[in-house]
């Protein structure tokens, strides 16, 4: 009789653990699905969800806010030989990595997508410094791309208390996230300064929020705080249409409508920079927000429970200070007449919608000559490159071989000792060598240099981190 309780026991105590086991691993399986939950409201989200259901916030937003702050490696690590990777959701297959590349096959056009051929690659990285949208990273290791970011909280809050950072400075310059960050900063200052109740800082001249820039982000932001009852500015240091002239696509195509606050769904396929300022504009309108332009911020500190912002002839006081600047920065304008005409671009990522078009390229820096290489590379395509200097003795040597073998060849005019006098619609008055020049051209490409961002952040307080995107790679090990 003991012996059968002790097999019933030892039997029933198998089973147990048994049973235990399949459950750690069932568990362990379904963790992963658990464990993905909102930012923002951590309600668990179903399998591929693109937004909350609970509080409706789209995840895409999250994607730089919530990756991780890269470790610096330690010894050993990251070993083997450095090689190129190419961002596939963010390749738009221009070419300009092709042209600057110095080893012939490392990266090639493959179905519209650049593709790293790693028996070829070197890592010299010319690839990824050419690259107009970004869509390069050389690394060692894993696909995962290390890039600069302001340290945000899941509200788009910056480790000074206030102040938000939106947009494309503080992610991925696409127009859809740019919108909803600046929405999403906003619902954020809403819930910490109820509409309609007293302040306790008793500052009567001092705006609920004060936004800077007035791009998709900061406009998305203006308007949700005019819909929430918030007082708000907007200041813009150039025009409105500066911020849509300095897109560098041709054209743009949303393939969803996106929510603007106030206003609707915004759905626009394949649309010029022109229907975009006509929508930007009827926005405002709608809205009535306050942008104040030609206010160029120059400083944005804390001031007591307030920001002091400043502009050259302004200053101004804040409750909330959201900054919505845009990553590249302020792009160096040439300050002639004519600048401000729809076929000026300050940067370009689709360079074969200019195939069969008459292009002057302006700047005589690495970003000027990869330019007008690459838009060499299109089908009936004309270039010429103005550069105020006699020499392109400020770029790569690399650059200046391919430069002077694509003048050599007549596939690009060299306009040395010249400089832009006035832009009109087909043509462009220089004043080459002295003397006046017409050019014609269908489109200008400034590339003059421009002011980085990163400063000023770090001025104001905003810590800045380096942060680690797993990355859509494209055909490593393919393109022969």
């Amino acid at each position: 009789m003991m012996m059968l309780l002790t097999t019933l026991g030892f039997l029933a105590l198998s089973a147990l653990l048994m049973w235990q086991h399949v459950r750690a691993r069932e568990d362990g399986a379904a963790a992963p699905a658990r464990a993905q939950r909102c930012p923002r409201c951590q309600a668990a989200l179903p399998p591929a969800a693109i937004t909350c259901p609970r509080c409706s916030a789209p995840l895409q937003a999250y994607e730089l806010v919530m990756a991780p702050v890269a470790k610096p490696a330690a010894s050993g690590e990251e070993s083997g030989p450095l090689h190129a990777i190419v961002r596939a959701d963010m390749c738009v297959g221009c070419g300009t990595c092709v042209a600057a590349c110095p080893e012939p096959g490392a990266i090639q056009l493959v179905d519209k997508l650049a593709r790293v051929d790693l028996e070829y690659c070197k890592g010299h990285g010319d690839c990824a410094r050419a690259c107009p949208v970004n869509a390069i990273v050389v690394t060692r290791g894993a696909a995962v791309q290390q890039v600069e970011a302001p340290d945000l909280n899941v509200h788009f809050e910056s480790n000074v208390p206030g102040l938000y950072v939106v947009g494309e400075l503080g992610g991925r310059g696409l127009i859809k996230n740019a919108i909803n960050e600046g929405k999403l900063a906003v619902e954020h200052i809403v819930r910490v300064l109820p509409p309609g109740q007293p302040r306790a800082d008793g500052a009567a001249d001092a705006v609920d929020v004060l936004v800077v820039g007035s791009g998709p982000a900061g406009l998305s932001a203006g308007v949700a705080a005019r819909q929430a009852g918030l007082s708000c500015l907007v200041l813009e240091q150039g025009t409105l249409s500066d911020t849509i002239q300095r897109y560098p696509r041709h054209k743009l195509l949303f393939a969803e409508p996106i929510q603007m606050p106030l206003y609707g769904d915004i759905w626009v396929a394949d649309a010029s920079k022109e229907s975009l300022l006509r929508i930007w504009q009827d926005v405002i309108e709608r809205s009535q927000l306050d942008i104040r332009t030609g206010q160029r911020v120059t400083a944005v500190t804390p001031d007591g429970s307030l920001f002091a912002v400043s502009t050259p002839d302004h200053a101004y006081r804040a409750r909330r200070v959201v900054l919505a600047l845009g990553r590249r920065g302020t792009p160096r304008k040439l300050e002639v007449a004519g600048e401000q005409m729809a076929h000026v671009f300050y940067d370009i990522v689709e360079m074969e919608e200019f195939a069969g078009s008459r292009v002057l390229v302006v700047g005589g820096g690495d970003s000027a000559v990869e330019s007008a290489l690459g838009l060499a590379n299109q089908p009936g395509t004309t270039v010429a490159l103005s550069y105020r200097g006699l020499a392109f003795d400020r770029v790569k040597e690399r650059n200046r071989a391919k430069i002077d073998a694509a003048a050599a060849a007549g596939r690009v005019r060299l306009l040395l000792d010249s400089q832009v006098r006035e832009i009109r619609d087909g043509t462009v008055v220089l004043s080459l060598q002295g003397h006046p020049h017409v050019e014609p051209a269908d489109a200008v490409i400034i590339r003059v240099g421009g002011e980085a961002p990163t400063p000023f952040l770090e001025r104001a307080g905003v810590r800045i981190v380096r942060k680690e995107i797993a990355l859509a790679t494209a055909g490593a090990g393919a393109g022969r």
